[in-house]
């Protein structure tokens, strides 16, 4: 198994673990889909997969139609994306993916998490190179060959295909997203969800009471409202 797979793995009990933070993030994640490319998801690819991604978590569908009227009205402002990366204590790279209608909040919000948890908020650039952009899909493993799947999608961009409880998931480039989901739908293949994540090219081990000094930060900073991810370099 690769690097996707481990990182999978670590992840895969934090991720979504409130379900009103992950209606919320799911929510914003429509509502920039829409503004983007219009509320028909099937001109839409993007909404497509956060429509796919929002029936992964149980959204009902009447709150993800709601999301879609919502996101259409345009009197409603627009959610921006924007990344911020820092260094928690001990070393410890922090890679932050936020939406926003209001950056000067957002700005100020995450800056305070980094001071009061002694960790600086660094300039654009300073710690993305660390990571690596990947996009991902899951997919039913019911009759299908995940070898063999591999071998023909490495075609589309893939790099890492593995099989677990939930089915089989395909990792790529962040680039090769669109290349993938098309090949998927023309294979009329379900996608069960899809994404994006950043792993990290390298992590770093610490001591257990290091550990809780970083938690601490890690902790602020998903519990704030305008944050989607984060992604950090400590050893899970």
């Amino acid at each position: 198994m690769g690097r996707a797979f481990e990182f999978r793995k670590a992840r895969k009990m934090k991720r979504w673990s409130a379900m009103s933070k992950a209606f919320t993030r799911i929510g914003k994640d429509i509502v920039i889909a829409v503004k983007e490319g219009g509320p028909d998801p099937d001109s839409n690819s993007r909404l497509r997969a956060v429509i796919q991604n929002a029936k992964s978590v149980n959204m009902p569908k009447d709150n993800i139609e709601r999301a879609i009227k919502r996101a259409s009205d345009k009197s409603l402002g627009d959610f921006k994306e924007v990344l911020f990366e820092g260094y928690a204590p001990h070393g410890i790279a922090i890679l932050i993916e936020t939406a926003t209608d209001n950056n000067t909040r957002t700005v100020a919000n995450v800056r305070s998490y980094f001071n009061k948890c002694n960790g600086n908020l660094g300039t654009s650039g300073s710690v993305e190179f660390m990571f690596d952009h990947t996009c991902n899909f899951r997919i039913p493993a019911e009759g299908i060959d995940p070898e063999e799947l591999e071998l023909e999608m490495i075609d589309y961009g893939a790099e890492e295909v593995f099989v677990d409880d939930d089915g089989i998931l395909i990792y790529a480039p962040f680039e090769s997203f669109g290349a993938i989901q098309k090949e998927l739908e023309n294979r009329e293949i379900e996608i069960l969800s899809s994404g994006f994540e950043r792993i990290p090219q390298v992590t770093k081990q610490l001591n257990e009471e290091q550990v809780a000094d970083v938690e601490k930060l890690l902790e602020k900073i998903e519990e704030d409202d305008d944050v989607q991810n984060v992604y950090h370099t400590m050893q899970e």
